[in-house]
């Protein structure tokens, strides 16, 4: 799936998973389809100029952001209250 081919749901979604601490890029691919690289250039295109600085700041180096370099000692990628947003298909499992 490309960026081009996602829903507003979708987007917004993506864009929520993206700016969690806690969700890989992994669950992101898994789920939508996109890649890391996918993420990046959807959340440079949808988001303010200063907001992508400011989540990609954040994101680059963070070892929760992915799963090879994460702790093995977290096993989940979603907050507890992560069940209760919708169209997470993930967490409906």
């Amino acid at each position: 799936m490309t960026p081009d081919n996602l829903s507003e749901i979708d987007i917004d979604r993506i864009i929520e998973m993206a700016w969690e601490d806690r969700t890989t890029f992994e669950a992101i691919e898994k789920q939508f389809g996109l890649k890391q690289e996918d993420v990046i250039k959807l959340m440079r295109k949808t988001l303010k100029r200063s907001s992508f600085k400011l989540w990609r700041e954040r994101t680059k180096g963070r070892n929760t952001k992915h799963e090879a370099l994460r702790d093995n000692a977290i096993t989940r990628f979603k907050c507890k209250l992560q069940r209760t947003i919708t169209n997470n298909k993930i967490s409906k499992r």
